[in-house]
Formats: structure tokens, C-alpha cells, sequence
């Protein structure tokens, strides 16, 4: 009884509102719509240019799948969050008759889900675009070393032909075998550095995966007292 009114106090309700698991579930739901946003548009930009890509250059379609795979793993990222800071979202008491679950878990599970979400978002649109620019110059690097193989076969017959006329038709065909093909193997070197580039996008999500698991941690329930 307070001040002899007949008005029930109920200790903590500051602190554990009956809207609090509101937040929470925001956070979870926030969490993976942000994350799968941000696969989504990984996916779409790196698939827009993986399709460019494989109308010249089929043959390099299982290799450069991987900007797909990563801009994928974002969703996962959102998810293993948002089913952490579910699962922490506790029920009301009805033994205490108030709620337990407090303002102070559900902003932190807000910050969690933010946290992850947006460093999804960032990663998946980064991926995205370096996937397609990537993609699609590996693609034309690719097409033309294969031409400029095709027409350096063409000049080692012709120097071929001019052997028996001297040494030295024979060594004019050799050098061009030899800038012709000096590039062949540039677009392994681009795959690389693309490569390395969409690993460091990945990593952003990662950092932001790490700190949210991290934050959603942080516990306080009024049935504590």
C-alpha cells in the first residue's frame, strides 16, 4: 500500500515496463531484415554481373560464384542475432505479477540488432558492387587472352612454315608465341585481387557480427531484486 491510498506498488515497473519486450523483438526483427537486405543486394549486383560475365565467358561461371556465397553468408550473420536476442527476451512473472524483462536488455538488443544489421547492409552493397566491377573485368580479361592465344597459334604456323628458310623466320615466330602469351595469365591475378577486396567487405560484417553478440549479453531482470 502507498501512503494509505490503496494504490499497489509494484517495485521495478520503472525499470520493466509492459512495453519493453516491444524493443527487443524490434531488435531481432530489425537484426535480419537489415542483414538480408544487405544479402540481397550483394546477390542481386554480383548476379547481374556474373550473368554479363557468362554470355562471353561461360567457362568462368563456377569460379566466380564467390561473391554470391559471401553476399549469402550475410543472412546468416542477421540470423544467428536476431535468434540470440529471441531467445533473451523473457516472459512476464505471473508469480510477481509485473514484467521482468527490462528497458536496460531492450536497448541493448536494439543496439545488438542494429549493430549486425547495418554492418550487413554496409558489407552486402560493398560486395555487391565490387563483385560486378570484379566479375565482369575478369570475364573480359579472360575473352581477350583467349584471342590473343588464338592468333598467336596462328603465327606459330606461320613461323613454322619459314623454318627451313633460316634461323632467323624460325626465331620470329618463337618471340611472337612469346608477347603474345606473356598475359595469359592476367586474369587469375585480377580474380585475386578481387578477391581480396570482397574478403575485407566480408570482414565488416564480421566486426559488426562480433560486437553485437558481445552487446546483447548485457542482462538485468527485475526479478533480480
Amino acid at each position: 500500500m502507498a501512503d494509505g491510498f490503496g494504490e499497489a506498488v509494484v517495485a521495478g515497473y520503472e525499470e520493466c515496463p509492459s512495453w519493453a519486450p516491444f524493443l527487443g523483438f524490434f531488435g531481432a526483427a530489425i537484426c535480419v531484415i537489415l542483414a538480408n537486405w544487405g544479402a540481397a543486394w550483394g546477390t542481386w549486383k554480383s548476379g547481374l554481373g556474373l550473368c554479363k560475365m557468362g554470355v562471353n565467358h561461360p567457362g568462368g561461371m563456377i569460379k566466380n560464384l564467390v561473391a554470391i556465397i559471401m553476399a549469402g553468408v550475410l543472412g546468416i550473420y542477421g540470423l544467428i542475432v536476431a535468434i540470440i536476442i529471441a531467445g533473451r527476451i523473457t516472459e512476464p512473472s505471473n508469480d510477481m505479477g509485473h514484467n521482468t524483462y527490462s528497458l536496460y536488455n531492450a536497448w541493448a538488443h536494439v543496439g545488438a540488432g542494429l549493430c549486425c544489421g547495418l554492418s550487413c547492409l554496409a558489407a552486402g552493397g560493398t560486395i555487391g558492387m565490387i563483385g560486378e566491377a570484379g566479375v565482369v573485368a575478369t570475364g573480359l580479361r579472360a575473352e581477350g587472352n583467349m584471342a590473343r592465344m588464338f592468333r598467336s597459334m596462328g603465327g606459330l604456323s606461320s613461323g613454322k612454315g619459314g623454318e627451313g628458310e633460316g634461323d632467323e623466320g624460325g626465331g620470329g615466330g618463337g618471340g611472337g608465341m612469346a608477347g603474345n602469351t606473356a598475359s595469359l595469365g592476367d586474369e587469375n591475378k585480377l580474380f585475386v585481387g578481387m578477391l581480396i577486396m570482397l574478403i575485407f567487405s566480408e570482414a565488416l560484417a564480421l566486426y559488426g557480427l562480433i560486437v553485437a553478440l558481445i552487446v546483447s549479453q548485457a542482462s538485468y531482470s527485475c526479478g533480480d531484486d
